[in-house]
């Protein structure tokens, strides 16, 4: 039970960090491997963009 809860919770975790990033632009642009690189940092460490940390890899 404690790890389908856990699942659940690094799921939502996840769906969470696409909204956020989506929110703040990270899936524009993904031509090349950096715009990818920075959406996946973007998606993973979402708590970082809402205080307002800027992931794009120049």
């Amino acid at each position: 039970m404690s790890r389908f809860l856990g699942t659940i919770l690094f799921l939502v975790y996840l769906v969470i960090g696409v909204v956020a990033a989506a929110n703040h632009h990270y899936f524009n642009h993904l031509g090349s491997v950096k715009p990818i690189i920075s959406a996946v940092l973007a998606v993973v460490l979402w708590p970082l963009i809402l205080f307002g940390v800027n992931l794009h890899i120049k």
